[in-house]
């Protein structure tokens, strides 16, 4: 066997695992590419008047938000797991950046660029060493009712901080939400008519085009008829602030601020960025590989958006994530592969190189039209109403998490919602259902049901712990067993069947074995049946199953049931006429085969 031979497996495994576009490269024919061509040219077209709106809201120059629209896609897409994912700006990563570093520097200013590009390489360093760490099911633990109220919560933000550019009246940036909303109120005589008459006729083109035009690129033509109406009123006579000249180049090189004291500063609200994005972009990519029937690894997710903004910031990128109207836009179109995202981002360098100069002309009266539509977009209403018409606790989460992003910092925010959707998830397991289980004399077979009206045998309880049993459980499960031991003092058996118990630690280990002393104490047993290997495995490590005793730990029911009935008083048995199992020792029972008691 040759040399060639042995390190061919190890390559098909290590490279694919370094370079994850080595795994769908195969896929890519010419019919592939002539679809991601069309897809990627009709994702450049979206993206132009999303890119210089995103990057309006998080405070930058509006070039910034079409540098992150060119440089990221293109490491998510080449380092990610998802075909059909598209990063870039995003409405929620911005309003965070924006409220993050406003507090220590103004809007625009070459030190708030700075600050940007810093905050974005923090929150990638963090997105990449979760990565390579394989903690891609962190998402897993964060509620979508954060998402889904943190998401609100921004779009009333973002209409808020818009209001003041629809009506034309000036309100200084950085504001708090009531503040902004006072002076609003103070200085609604004050509005430019001129203005307001670009930014309806903007919103009116643009309600009307998403309604009866869904396919045509609507935010681009409203902002166009927006410009020429602005140019016909004139816009230096009447006060019409422009967007201003964009530079004609692509993204240039940049250094983000690597200070310690900087670091500092930005490290907390990184953090927060970081989970922001990565829940984002998990959830988008798992949401379209659902329709595509793709499998996505969240992991490797992490470490492709963590290159993604990591890489981004030297390239004059702020934070980014993925884009759920740009990804469904991008698999709607027909993208095969991630070289959609390539060919979108590489037309949008085009296009900037081409028509920049044209966006000068731009009203942001007009680009205000178009945030308030995209901010009335991210309100998903329906998920709002299946929350709270399902669930009291994940209300309590959607309505703490939009008040917090309304009325507190909004990386505070997030960390209060992830922080009561641990909290919440926590407090189901350490409550397991802990429920009376007894044959059921409908059946020939007599399997175990939970029906209070069917008798019990009066000297055995048999009871079915529904989760796992480990330390947060603990207590919870040993007051229902304490309860049941006061309300029936006469069934000194206990017999716990533990087919729903997927773990045992220490903790739940201990509380088994002082309950089989203290009901031995009382003449009585506990006995365990269909433990699963894993538990049965703690128990026997730790010395336990002797505590409890190898004898009274089975395997099948039918095993349990005959032996613990030869442990029981067989006086009571004799005064019993409840014919409870099949083996009991009745006239009935005895005239029959004894047939297995099975599981439900």
């Amino acid at each position: 066997m040759t040399s060639q031979t042995l390190a061919a497996p190890y390559c098909n495994t290590f490279w694919p695992r370094v370079f994850p576009f080595l795994r769908w490269w195969p896929l890519v024919t010419r019919k592939t590419l002539k679809a991601d061509l069309i897809a990627g040219l009709t994702g450049a077209v979206v993206v132009l008047p999303q890119g210089v709106a995103f990057a309006l809201i998080a405070g930058l120059p509006p070039v910034y938000g079409l540098y992150t629209a060119m440089v990221p896609p293109i490491i998510a897409a080449l380092f990610g797991s998802s075909r059909h994912l598209i990063s870039g700006p995003t409405t929620a990563i911005s309003i965070v950046v924006f409220a993050t570093i406003s507090k220590f520097a103004d809007p625009g200013s070459a030190k708030f660029v700075q600050m940007a590009l810093t905050l974005t390489f923090l929150a990638g360093l963090y997105q990449f060493v979760l990565g390579l760490a394989r903690m891609g099911t962190l998402v897993n633990f964060i509620s979508h009712s954060v998402v889904v109220g943190f998401t609100a919560g921004a779009a009333v933000l973002i209409a808020t901080s818009q209001l003041k550019n629809f009506i034309g009246v000036n309100i200084p940036a950085g504001e708090s939400f009531l503040h902004t909303w006072q002076e609003l109120a103070n200085k609604i005589l004050n509005t430019n008519l001129f203005v307001l008459a670009v930014s309806a006729t903007t919103l009116v083109i643009l309600i009307v085009l998403m309604r009866w035009r869904p396919r045509w690129p609507g935010m681009l033509i409203a902002m166009v008829v927006g410009s020429v109406i602005a140019a016909i009123v004139g816009t230096g006579a009447h006060n019409i602030q422009l967007v201003g000249e964009l530079p004609q180049q692509l993204p240039p090189l940049s250094m983000p601020d690597l200070h310690l004291a900087a670091i500092k500063k930005l490290g907390s609200a990184a953090l927060a960025v970081a989970m922001l994005g990565l829940v984002e972009a998990v959830s988008i990519a798992r949401s379209v590989a659902a329709k595509s029937g793709q499998r996505i690894d969240g992991s490797q997710e992490f470490v492709g958006q963590g290159l993604a903004n990591v890489v981004g910031s030297f390239f004059s990128s702020y934070a980014s994530s993925g884009s759920f109207t740009r990804s469904g836009l991008n698999y709607a179109a027909g993208a095969a592969t991630p070289m959609a995202a390539v060919f979108a981002a590489v037309s949008l360098a085009l296009v900037v190189l081409l028509i920049a100069p044209l966006a000068g002309h731009l009203p942001i009266a007009a680009m205000s039209s178009v945030l308030l539509v995209v901010a009335w977009r991210l309100i998903d209403f329906h998920q709002i109403k299946t929350i709270i018409t399902t669930s009291k606790r994940e209300t309590t989460i959607l309505a703490t998490t939009f008040l917090a992003t309304l009325f507190v910092e909004l990386e505070f925010a997030i960390y209060v919602g992830v922080m009561l959707s641990l909290i919440i998830y926590l407090m189901r397991t350490s409550q397991p259902g802990v429920v009376t289980r007894v044959p059921d004399p409908g059946a020939h077979n007599r399997h175990f049901v939970t029906d209070p009206d069917l008798p019990e045998c009066p000297q055995l309880k048999i009871m079915r712990i529904d989760g796992s049993l480990y330390f947060g459980a603990v207590d919870h499960v040993h007051e229902q067993l304490h309860q049941v031991a006061q309300q029936f003092p006469n069934q000194k058996h206990l017999l716990l069947v533990g087919n729903g118990i997927n773990f045992v630690d220490l903790a739940g280990a201990e509380l088994l074995a002082a309950e089989a002393k203290r009901r031995k104490a009382l003449g009585g047993g506990l006995y365990l049946v269909k433990f699963k290997e894993e538990a049965c495995n703690t128990l026997r490590k730790g010395g336990f199953r002797d505590l409890i005793g190898a004898e009274n730990i089975f395997v099948t029911k039918q095993q349990a049931i005959e032996t613990i009935l030869r442990r029981l008083d067989p006086g009571v048995c004799a005064r019993c006429s409840n014919n409870v199992f099949l083996e009991c020792p009745t006239e009935v029972a005895s005239t029959e085969k004894p047939m297995e008691i099975r599981s439900s």
